[in-house]
């Protein structure tokens, strides 16, 4: 997702997956594909290689599993916590995030 436009629409009644760290929102969309925005605050992550890291961690996660997706708009949102955790960590959390927005979309 690009525009702000497409990020605003998402928080309007949004599908909620979150951990502590990491929280995801999701609406349906008349796409045939999931799509993804990332947000990650300069507040919470100061320094910009740290951003980019957990903004291509997570962008490479959705690659894998964007087919076990629903067509879904997901804003990814990070929050404090996130900049000490290993790259595995984070994939993992984001994978077990995945499973949960899934299944509260088709719950």
């Amino acid at each position: 997702m690009l525009t702000p436009a497409q990020f605003k629409s998402v928080f309007t009644k949004p599908i909620k997956a979150s951990s502590a760290e990491i929280t995801l929102l999701a609406i349906p969309n008349s796409e045939q594909h999931p799509r993804l925005g990332l947000t990650v605050a300069k507040r919470f992550v100061k320094k910009a290689h740290q951003r980019n890291r957990i903004k291509r961690i997570i962008r490479d996660n959705f690659r894998l599993h964007q087919h076990e997706l629903p067509p879904i708009d997901i804003v990814v949102l990070v929050r404090n916590g996130v900049v000490e955790m290993e790259n595995t960590d984070l994939h993992k959390l984001v994978e077990k995030l995945w499973r949960k927005l899934n299944r509260r979309y088709n719950g």
